[in-house]
């Protein structure tokens, strides 16, 4: 699958601007991460772009995203990139052993996190945030309290990677394409 395609998929099913721009800036990390690793950058980009495009139809667990799983099959969208979507659940029983899964997983609470923390900041821009002020406010539970503060240190030592490193990488990630995702 293209990206193009993933992007048709993703605006079929996906129609809350916010949520666009989750699977937008979970994307542009993960592309990053790709880019770091010498990994497939469009089957990475794919990935981070449909990993939650059944959420507005199926959105208590554990319906998302197992039952978006045989949508994706049937677009023809690879074992691979479906088993990563599918392991970014923690209650899908679905394990994160390769580098694409452990990535998905590590990018996507963080570059939510990371949005939330630009969108406090007067400018509304990513620009603004470093990773000593993403740090501070995770400590803070009332702030973004959706966001799983577990899963992102998870996610980071999942890839093996400092969770300072990882915001900052992150941050800079989100940085460069702070137009294309809104921030």
């Amino acid at each position: 699958m293209t990206r193009g395609e993933a992007l048709e998929v993703l605006h079929e099913y996906t129609k809350s601007e916010s949520l666009r721009r989750h699977a937008l800036q979970v994307e542009v990390c993960v592309a990053a991460y790709a880019r770091h690793f010498g990994e497939d950058e469009t089957q990475w980009r794919v990935t981070a772009l449909l990993h939650d495009f059944d959420y507005e139809i199926h959105p208590n667990a554990p319906e998302h995203p197992m039952h978006g799983e045989p949508i994706l099959e049937a677009r023809g969208v690879s074992a691979e990139i479906r088993r990563a979507i599918l392991s970014h659940a923690n209650y899908s029983g679905v394990s994160r052993d390769s580098l694409l899964e452990k990535a998905l997983f590590a990018c996507d609470e963080l570059s939510g996190f990371i949005s939330a923390c630009a969108l406090v900041k007067p400018s509304k821009k990513v620009a603004e945030v470093e990773a000593s002020s993403v740090r501070k406010k995770m400590k803070d539970k009332a702030f973004a309290r959706s966001v799983s503060r577990e899963d992102i240190v998870n996610g980071a030592t999942g890839l093996g990677i400092e969770l300072e490193a990882h915001v900052e990488f992150c941050i800079r990630a989100m940085r460069e394409a702070a137009e294309t995702i809104g921030l």
